[in-house]
């Protein structure tokens, strides 16, 4: 297939990572990158060959067929929106938006324009989560009756060089890490159909513990606890909680308790991992992985995909009615708290298509 060519807004922390794993998928070619920050796109720009070039001038080149947002949350839209007004479609990273009135405006003038929106995490396509995602389906555990995730630690600013969106609004750990999660929820039991949620904050500010903010108080707006429960359209119910508040824990990941046996899931905020099975009263037991892509830092897996799926005309997997589903869901978990009742679920997505179990990286089917 011709490559399709994408342009990256946004050069900060995660590019990196998205611009290493672009050399294993041969289907994308980044050509430039910008960002409002121009000396941190040309260091981006020298670092991985690439042309920087102003905003205004990646969104207006006709080449570019879809730009690759790697802002802060709070420009995704934004940025997003430029993107489809000049044609483009456009794959950001997590969460889609920091509220549903905002990613609902991203994916109608998608719509509208009849252009692609695709979103971060596509960390489930990993080959861990792909072979739990076909333990399930093929009823290795029976019917998936309750479970478990957990992502809970003491924040990012220990380690961020510029961690103030983390506490800002439309940040918190829901929103920073809940999309791996619920995202993987989804791709293993379908979606959701109504949240019990409780939120509060433990400290009212943050240290930045290196860079040249450290020593820095940050001040915390956002809720950096919350807990509830899941209850799925398949019956399913989960009990969650993402954490800014804990020092220490001994929870896994994620587990789910079907009628004829148990699973863990490993950490969908990476690609592999183990994954145990335990049928009835049996002993655990690690399955190994039916599918391949699980050693490494593939976070462009979800834009090569998209790639794919535009020259085939198909759907593509991380698709932003998914990642649009997961951002209610987490915006849920507040809305609960606030008004103490259970909260409703409006809108549906498909469960993404499995992988085809190959271990080619890059082969989508």
């Amino acid at each position: 297939m011709d490559a399709v060519k994408v342009g990256l807004i946004g050069c900060g922390n995660i590019s990196a990572a998205y611009l290493r794993a672009a050399a294993f998928f041969p289907e994308l070619q980044i050509t430039c990158c910008a960002d409002l920050n121009e000396s941190q796109a040309r260091a981006r720009a020298e670092e991985f060959g690439l042309r920087a070039v102003p905003i205004d001038a990646l969104l207006s080149d006709p080449e570019i067929e879809v730009v690759l947002n790697l802002t802060t949350p709070q420009a995704h839209v934004p940025v997003g929106l430029d993107a489809i007004a000049h044609g483009k479609h456009v794959h950001g990273e997590k969460p889609l938006a920091t509220s549903t009135a905002e990613g609902r405006k991203l994916i109608e003038a998608a719509a509208k324009a009849g252009l692609r929106v695709g979103s971060a995490p596509d960390t489930f396509l990993g080959g861990a989560h792909q072979t739990a995602r076909k333990l399930i389906d093929d009823g290795a555990i029976g019917k998936p009756l309750s479970g478990t995730a957990f992502m809970m630690n003491h924040g990012h600013e220990h380690w961020h060089p510029d961690p103030r969106f983390y506490y800002a609004r439309g940040g918190g750990p829901m929103l920073d890490m809940g999309p791996y999660y619920l995202t993987n929820l989804v791709n293993l039991l379908g979606p959701v159909a109504k949240v019990m949620g409780s939120a509060n904050a433990g400290f009212t500010g943050r240290t930045v513990g290196s860079g040249p903010r450290s020593g820095e108080t940050i001040t915390v707006e956002t809720a950096t606890h919350v807990t509830g429960l899941l209850h799925f359209v398949s019956g399913a119910v989960i009990a969650v909680t993402t954490s800014f508040d804990v020092w220490q824990h001994r929870h896994g990941n994620m587990e789910i308790y079907g009628s004829q046996g148990s699973l863990v899931v490993p950490d969908p905020n990476r690609f592999g991992g183990t994954v145990s099975i335990a049928r009835q009263r049996e002993a655990w037991a690690d399955v190994p992985l039916s599918h391949g892509i699980a050693d490494g830092n593939f976070r462009i897996i979800g834009l090569a995909d998209m790639a794919r799926a535009i020259r085939a005309g198909r759907p593509h997997r991380c698709s932003g009615e998914l990642a649009f589903h997961v951002l209610e869901v987490m915006e849920a978990f507040q809305r609960s708290s606030d008004e103490e009742r259970t909260v409703t679920i409006e809108s549906r997505c498909e469960r993404p298509a499995p992988l085809p179990a190959r271990p080619v990286l890059g082969d989508l089917g």
